[in-house]
């Protein structure tokens, strides 16, 4: 499955964003689908997942109460609701999806699809 990410932008601290994952070709039911970011000069990490159903998620600690992921398998998407964004928060972020669901440590090497990201730029 091939996932894009879109939905970026420029925010001021305090604000919040939406992001959208969408699928080409692939029904994205089918998908665990995870969120990472990448911040300039450093390497990628996770962020969210959530499972096939939408019944479950599991997020990383730095955005955990201010981030939500969502997914709406009628339209084939996968959200990522940003608020209370912080200049930390800047990175390209990107969805990429895997068959299985697992809480804890997520590797990226375990998920395939990865899209172009979408640039996040928090000002301060």
């Amino acid at each position: 499955v091939q996932l894009q990410a879109s939905g970026g932008g420029l925010v001021q601290t305090g604000g919040s964003l939406r992001l959208s994952c969408a699928a080409s070709g692939r029904t994205l039911s089918a998908y665990s689908v995870g969120w990472f970011r990448q911040p300039p000069g450093k390497g990628r990490v996770f962020v969210a997942v959530i499972n096939k159903s939408g019944s479950n998620q599991y997020y990383a600690d730095s955005v955990k109460g201010r981030f939500t992921i969502s997914r709406d398998n009628a339209k084939n998407e996968v959200y990522l609701q940003m608020n209370a964004l912080k200049p930390e928060d800047t990175a390209v972020y990107y969805c990429a999806g895997r068959l299985w669901y697992a809480a804890g440590s997520q590797p990226t090497t375990s998920y395939d699809g990865w899209g172009q990201g979408t640039l996040v730029t928090v000002s301060s």
